[in-house]
């Protein structure tokens, strides 16, 4: 006699919380992150007298980057499986995430193109053209931020569902050596 498992789905405001805290975590390591990269920019320009500080900017697009990333996962962008070395995982993961941040970022500078009055091509060509290789620079910075999160990620869900938050977060048993 086979007796199938079925896990009951958590009430929806519990998975509503879940899902705050997710977008609440990711868009402050985002924040941070982006942050970085403001700073170094501030100072750059600043040496050549250029005032510039989006900070504002900088949060309403480390939660939209975030809430990106959840859809993403929830579409299962760069696949599930943790079978043999997690690099392999964690690398398909970044990529994936990184095409779709990509993909969304493309859309978003065509959508305030718009809102600007100006066409598609001349909103791209401000991304694609003489900002070619800033943009470039802020892909592969993206993918920097994404591989130690994705690896967070993908280690977690190795070891089984909470369990790496609580070796974080929670005090726990010294380890027994061997």
């Amino acid at each position: 006699m086979v007796i199938a498992e079925t896990a009951a789905k958590p009430p929806l405001h519990q998975r509503a919380i879940h899902e705050l805290k997710e977008l609440v975590f990711i868009s402050l390591y985002l924040y941070i992150t982006i942050g970085a990269v403001i700073l170094m920019k501030t100072a750059v320009l600043r040496t050549e007298g250029i005032e510039f500080t989006p900070w504002g900017i900088a949060i309403v697009k480390a939660v939209l980057l975030a809430k990106f990333m959840l859809l993403g996962e929830a579409m299962r962008v760069g696949g599930r499986s943790t079978t043999g070395p997690l690099i392999w995982p964690t690398l398909q993961k970044a990529f994936g995430l990184l095409v779709l941040l990509i993909i969304m970022t493309i859309i978003e500078e065509a959508v305030v193109g718009l809102f600007h009055h100006r066409s598609i091509p001349a909103s791209l060509g401000e991304l694609f053209g003489p900002r070619l290789e800033e943009t470039l620079a802020g892909y592969l910075i993206m993918l920097m931020v994404l591989i130690p999160y994705c690896a967070f990620r993908v280690l977690g869900e190795a070891l089984g569902e909470g369990r790496l938050e609580r070796m974080f977060l929670v005090d726990r048993e010294p380890m027994e050596r061997s």
